[in-house]
């Protein structure tokens, strides 16, 4: 038997079939065209399973299920997105629309960042562990818990785990989602080029000449490794921009250390693309601000492994988690 994972994005749309060890036999993915009406994009979604089913020479019988990773307030109970941002989707019953395609087949539902965190602990860097967290630094903060093989979503409404939305800096910078000071506001990616945009500004309204500003030259625009780049260089402007970031990214990471005690914490995202220049001090700053600073036994702090293929996996995964 087969299961098939489908990761539904703002930008892309992505379909893997695995097998029952979660090795992904194929994978394809198309553009979501985002604003366009949320039926033809499930349409998109079954088109490409079945391609992919055409290619392994796989027929609807021989699929255990599939599962579907989404982004935004996703009620896995329901089947419902109740609202996506990212896809201008609300109240859609996606699991209902998509068995028009399926027939009897089993369809699950779950966040996105849920989906990547589960795919983490069953095939990357979890394996074989009871309990993990996974960020993702992207354009917000992702967030997803993993315990004893299964997401947990919380109690009274299943959106539990917007690790992204707990607040770091009392009345800091504007959270989209509304309040002030979130760990997202500090620590996504997104929040890392537009600190970066502000100092860039800032030297050039002064006059103070700086490598950040070559760096703005040499990309055409402002990104999240703009600082990176001049902080490698010696510019002490773009070291000061990291050390903020590295550390309001340990404090978050502390706080779900603190609360989970995990075994492991992955990060994901295009910033772990910096590895040691950013898990060096970022280790050093957790080691040394969390409770268990002196346990035997701590969590263990690492990079996401799955990339990309994370959200397919873990929602490969949903029908026996």
């Amino acid at each position: 038997m087969y299961r098939i994972g489908i990761d539904l994005g703002g930008t892309n749309i992505a379909v893997g079939i695995c097998d029952t060890d979660y090795k992904i036999l194929a994978k394809a993915s198309t553009p979501t065209l985002a604003k366009r009406n949320a039926e033809l994009i499930v349409k998109d979604m079954a088109s490409l399973a079945e391609s992919l089913m055409t290619k392994l020479e796989i027929t609807k019988d021989e699929i255990e299920y599939v599962g579907i990773a989404a982004p935004g307030t996703i009620n896995s109970r329901t089947g419902v997105i109740e609202y996506s941002n990212n896809i201008k989707i609300k109240d859609f019953p996606i699991v209902e629309v998509f068995k028009s395609y399926f027939g009897n087949t089993p369809v699950y539902l779950a966040n996105d960042a849920n989906a990547a965190a589960l795919g983490e602990a069953i095939a990357g860097v979890g394996k074989g562990k009871d309990s993990l967290i996974m960020i993702t630094l992207g354009t917000g903060v992702g967030g997803g818990v993993v315990i004893n093989g299964k997401i947990f979503e919380g109690g009274v409404n299943p959106f539990g785990a917007e690790l992204g939305h707990t607040v770091i800096v009392a009345g800091g910078r504007q959270c989209t989602c509304g309040r002030r000071g979130c760990f997202e506001a500090y620590a996504s990616a997104s929040a890392l080029a537009k600190i970066t945009e502000e100092k860039i500004y800032e030297l050039k309204l002064k006059g103070i000449p700086s490598l950040l500003i070559d760096e703005e030259k040499n990309e055409g625009h402002v990104t999240a490794r703009t600082a990176f780049n001049a902080m490698k260089r010696g510019d002490k402007y773009a070291s000061q921009i990291i050390d903020d970031y590295i550390s309001a990214l340990a404090d978050g990471i502390t706080n779900m250390i603190n609360i989970f005690q995990p075994e492991v914490l992955a990060i994901g995202g295009g910033v772990c693309g910096e590895g040691d220049a950013l898990m060096r001090p970022l280790r050093k700053l957790v080691s040394r601000d969390q409770y268990t600073r002196d346990a035997q036994h701590k969590t263990h702090l690492a990079i996401a492994a799955l990339g990309n293929d994370a959200g397919i996996v873990g929602a490969a995964a949903l029908g026996n988690c």
